[in-house]
């Protein structure tokens, strides 16, 4: 059972409130009271109304958007947990024959910005056909499927640091320099 997301004002009366996050392993598993399957947008937000999977009406309120991975905790005010899982969505899997040409292709990914997971020799993206056009350009091989969408941290964890910039500013690549 996927999980869907109110129209209803975030100001109603929701059953109960989960302000508590913790990563997989970081939380009493065996004491999981429920699910919430959330796809990646409902995963990375910081306050929203969410309906469980028992059917649970749940107001998320965290201090601070977090990316929340598969496996992780949300603990509701009474003191129960919920477990989040991630939803399978469609995604689009890329591939390439030569791994130099794969790693060229999660940089031009990487330099748009674009949220990218990163499992061995295949690289997963959400669908988009200009970015797919250009992937065939660079003679990739897509395939479409559904399954859960992790993306890698950087940019999307909200710790608000890019990992490519030093703090002055500069490039890591040491371009710049006075």
């Amino acid at each position: 059972m996927t999980m869907t997301t109110h129209n209803a004002s975030i100001h109603g009366d929701p059953t109960h409130r989960a302000s508590i996050h913790r990563p997989a392993g970081d939380w009493p598993t065996e004491k999981a009271a429920g699910s919430l399957t959330l796809d990646f947008d409902a995963r990375h937000r910081r306050r929203i109304r969410l309906i469980g999977d028992q059917g649970e009406d749940v107001l998320l309120d965290l201090p601070q958007a977090v990316a929340m991975a598969d496996g992780d905790g949300l603990q509701l005010e009474d003191g129960r947990w919920l477990k989040v899982q991630a939803a399978a969505e469609l995604i689009v899997e890329v591939r390439h024959k030569d791994p130099n040409q794969l790693a060229r292709l999660a940089w031009h990914l990487g330099n748009r910005h674009l949220p990218t997971e990163i499992r061995g020799q295949v690289l997963r993206i959400r669908p988009d056909h200009v970015i797919e056009d250009m992937l065939l350009g660079f003679g990739a091989d897509l395939a479409k499927v559904r399954v859960p969408f992790q993306p890698e941290g950087g940019a999307y964890t909200g710790h608000g640091h890019h990992r490519a910039h030093r703090e002055d500013g500069h490039h890591e690549d040491g371009h710049h320099h006075e």
